[in-house]
């Protein structure tokens, strides 16, 4: 590979979205030829250019490009198998999304505001997984917050403006959290690069304290978007957005961008030594179970699909600050793994409950009785979706939850088992019924007439197709989990190589 592509692939990586996204903005809604062929161009670019940084980093090239920024705290944007993880979840899942935002928003008005938007999301989100510090981190923390806004109040409905205002009180104040633990580890330590291990160990004898501190802040802020318990008020109340803009929420983006951040604080600026010596591992992995089977307890009681599947994300991307606070090597592979896992599968019941919402008008779980009869394809994928949630093998969320099982063994931390099982146990409850009823309910007799019914599929093939294509991932995942190119075997890799768990 040519030496100047290795020095500017993060940048152009994160501008394979971004101009094709500013570019949307400015085009009339009667173009939708012109923007779909950009839509697609940026997918394809990132999938090309990520796809090339892929087979580097498996090799052992390092790609880093920095910025003048701040005395002392360049923008740096650098490329190690932690990064391309996420890297790669957002780019091949905005492929996904962009396609059935299309066909979803065929007929809507401010499409190309809508577009716009949501590729400068995908960027902010692609460059906060390719930051190489803090300070990186955090700008493109806070530009995620921004473009995401927009996509939240789209309709422009007074539900959906309260949902933004709601929105940006949580994410602008997580952000000032994050901000304040930023500045003060400025201070202690400057604004060195992500480092195996973490960098502070040498301030353990003189700024215990403060590290706690900043600790604190630091996952305070990044909680807001991880929707850790009491942080997550926000997240349901998004679920007034179009079915493209809750998926990117859940799967993508926002809860993602939260939780990849906690791994970067735990292993790569503290690192475990310095967790461990400090005792902070013990209040992030409380914190992470009861949030587990709040979200789980909360999404029992709810009637509106979307709301109990944002409940549902609620409890499962817990999973990952849970693996991440055991600090042994089985549980973060078991948190790695579960982040692309959980984000597949959610990014599936979301397209299905979008398919359900657009064909029939569905938006109640009771409305649910019979649709499998009706949209067989898509009930299909929503219950392989289901089932991967709850844990019930071949499909991906079992290798997660099993990782993460043992992690906890690994560790002598039995009662965390206990939390998975009662969290297992309560995904069934809520989910299992939503599968019967989809299958075996009486049919549901006040369906509206179909929207979106064609001669040959069972909705627009630009709804179906996603769904489809993320339903082959889930079992590929669960299925093939022990190849190399599985992310399990890639989170392995990212164990070996990033981490320590030195005693």
């Amino acid at each position: 590979m040519q030496a100047w592509l290795l020095d500017y692939l993060p940048l152009l990586i994160v501008l394979s979205s971004l101009l094709p996204g500013l570019l949307i903005f400015t085009l009339k809604e009667q173009q939708v030829a012109l923007r779909t062929f950009l839509n697609l161009l940026g997918v394809t670019l990132k999938l090309v250019l990520v796809f090339l940084m892929w087979q580097g980093v498996k090799e052992g090239e390092s790609y880093y490009y920095r910025i003048a920024f701040l005395p002392g705290a360049d923008l740096i944007l650098q490329a190690d198998a932690l990064s391309l993880l996420f890297v790669v979840l957002s780019s091949v899942l905005w492929l996904a999304t962009t396609i059935y935002a299309i066909g979803y928003l065929e007929h809507s008005p401010l499409r190309s505001r809508f577009f716009g938007y949501f590729s400068l999301c995908v960027s902010a989100t692609v460059g906060l997984a390719l930051a190489g510090n803090l300070v990186t981190f955090l700008l493109f923390y806070e530009l995620l917050t921004l473009a995401t806004f927009p996509l939240v109040v789209h309709r422009g409905t007074p539900q959906s403006l309260a949902a933004g205002r709601r929105y940006l009180a949580y994410t602008l104040s997580g952000g000032l959290l994050l901000m304040l633990g930023v500045s003060l580890l400025h201070l202690l330590a400057g604004s060195p690069d992500f480092t195996p291990g973490g960098y502070l160990a040498p301030l353990l004898a003189s700024g215990s304290i403060l590290l706690q501190v900043a600790f604190a802040l630091l996952i305070a802020g990044l909680g807001v978007k991880a929707a850790l318990f009491p942080l997550h008020g926000w997240l349901p109340q998004a679920m007034v957005a179009p079915a493209p803009v809750s998926a990117l929420l859940h799967a993508v983006a926002v809860v993602k961008a939260g939780a990849f951040g906690i791994v970067r604080v735990v292993y790569d600026v503290f690192g475990v030594e310095v967790v461990r010596a400090l005792d902070l591992a013990w209040p992030l992995l409380f914190l992470a179970a009861f949030t587990i089977l709040f979200g789980s307890w909360r999404a029992l009681a709810q009637q509106d699909l979307k709301k109990r599947l944002a409940y549902s994300t609620i409890s499962q991307v817990s999973y990952i600050t849970l693996g991440v606070a055991l600090l042994g090597p089985l549980a973060a592979v078991g948190a790695l793994v579960h982040l692309v896992h959980q984000g597949v599968m959610k990014i599936t019941l979301f397209f299905c409950a979008g398919n359900y919402a657009e064909t029939l008008g569905i938006h109640k779980i009771r409305e649910l009785n019979g649709v499998g009869r009706q949209m067989p394809m898509t009930s299909l994928a929503f219950t392989i979706g289901a089932l991967g949630m709850i844990g019930i093998p071949p499909a991906a969320g079992f290798i997660s939850k099993w990782y993460l099982g043992l992690g906890a063994a690994e560790v002598a931390q039995p009662w965390v088992i206990l939390v998975f099982v009662l969290s297992g146990l309560l995904n069934a409850c809520y989910f299992l019924p939503v599968v019967y009823r989809i299958w075996f309910g009486v049919q549901y007799s006040a369906w509206p007439s179909p929207q979106r019914l064609s001669s040959r599929f069972e909705t627009h093939w630009m709804l179906l197709a996603p769904s489809m294509f993320t339903l082959g991932l889930i079992l590929l995942m669960g299925l093939f989990a022990s190849t190399e190119l599985s992310p399990l075997s890639w989170s392995e890799l990212i164990v070996e190589r990033e981490f320590s768990f030195d005693d």
